[in-house]
């Protein structure tokens, strides 16, 4: 019985029930459109599935979305709503391909360059807006989503320098050198037959391990979740709240802008002009939320996601609109933002069954 109290007072059966009705309410919008959602859901899953290439290039996809989920996962440990990773990935990749293109180096020590400056990039970025918080009381959500845009519009400036745009036209980049690529051996990439494979996944399945080392075994971890619980009792408790907050903003950062390095070293290979924001930072928060900002959750809620978004593609071949992927994902995070009502009306029932006993 207290195992099953546990299971039902936990986080993971709510978020299964959530994806379940996702799947259920996009199934319900296919048939409202005339197309079939077993036909649908099928050619989603042989989009993944069904062949080796298909689920390296889902990896492919899931890894800068695990690093914007475990900067947004990260951030809520520490009581702070970091809306701002989209804004921290952009200047993360920003900084990656500007070194990429710019400074010549031996192949790992460039890929270690480039990696070194998104995270410094991306730590700078969310650093501003927690000195702006401490020092001036601005908040931090307005000062986010005014950093994202002030991203966004200095991609689109730097793209257009004469140092590092394409020569002959476009609106994008040079492609970053060869020694700043992180693609995996050309063997594997062969045998995989996915072009952008890269070490991504290694990379955030190490950050994963190392933010939850961090936040479960040192004195740092447990400060900053102090923060996150209750300032005012940190503060009585002789903790340095403001130093913690930009602690974490920075960590924060930094790992989204990792993120951005990962996608321009690993796939794109440089940087185009926007016409809209790129969504990694804002789609970080699903992760987060999926994986209840726990970081080795938010690996499995990266691929999970990353698996959506490629799958997705395929849904045109049986004239099934891309967007039922999102519509199914919002559906998800509507069901485990309100989870917490289903979880204190289980909680009330278990509880009088255990004072009937």
């Amino acid at each position: 019985m207290n195992k099953k109290n546990s299971i039902l007072k936990g986080n993971a059966v709510y978020v299964f029930l959530s994806i379940i009705i996702g799947f259920i309410v996009g199934a319900a919008l296919l048939l409202a459109a005339g197309i079939s959602p077993g036909e649908a859901y099928g050619k989603l899953a042989d989009g993944v599935f069904g062949q080796t290439k298909y689920i390296v290039w889902s990896i492919v996809y899931a890894s800068p979305l695990i690093f914007t989920g475990l900067s947004v996962a990260f951030s809520f440990k520490t009581g702070v709503f970091n809306i701002g990773a989209e804004g921290q990935f952009v200047v993360g990749s920003l900084a990656a391909c500007a070194v990429g293109i710019l400074v010549k180096a031996p192949g790992p020590v460039h890929v270690l360059l480039c990696i070194l400056a998104a995270m410094a990039a991306g730590g700078l970025w969310g650093a501003i807006v927690g000195v702006l918080k401490v020092k001036r009381g601005v908040h931090e959500v307005l000062s986010y989503i005014m950093f994202n845009w002030i991203a966004f519009y200095l991609s689109n400036y730097v793209v257009n320098l004469k140092s590092i745009h394409r020569s002959g036209g476009g609106e994008a980049t040079k492609d970053i050198a060869d020694t700043a690529r992180m693609k995996l051996p050309d063997g594997i990439v062969a045998a995989t037959r996915c072009s952008a494979a890269n070490w991504g996944i290694f990379l955030a399945i190490g950050a994963a391990v190392l933010i939850w080392f961090i936040m479960n075994k040192t004195t740092l971890g447990y400060q900053l979740r102090a923060v996150g619980f209750s300032k005012s009792a940190a503060e009585y408790g002789g903790i340095n709240t403001s130093r913690n907050f930009l602690t974490a903003m920075s960590i924060s950062g930094a790992l989204a802008g990792l993120g951005g390095a990962v996608q321009v070293l690993g796939m794109s290979g440089r940087i185009s002009q926007f016409a809209s924001q790129e969504q990694f930072g804002f789609q970080g928060i699903t992760v987060a939320l999926i994986a209840s900002s726990n970081p080795i959750g938010c690996i499995f809620a990266g691929l999970f996601y990353g698996a959506m978004k490629y799958g997705g593609t395929k849904l045109s071949l049986v004239n099934a609109p891309s967007e039922v992927v999102d519509i199914i994902m919002g559906t998800i995070i509507l069901f485990i933002a309100i989870s917490h009502i289903f979880k204190m009306i289980v909680s009330k029932r278990l509880h009088k069954k255990e004072g009937g006993n």
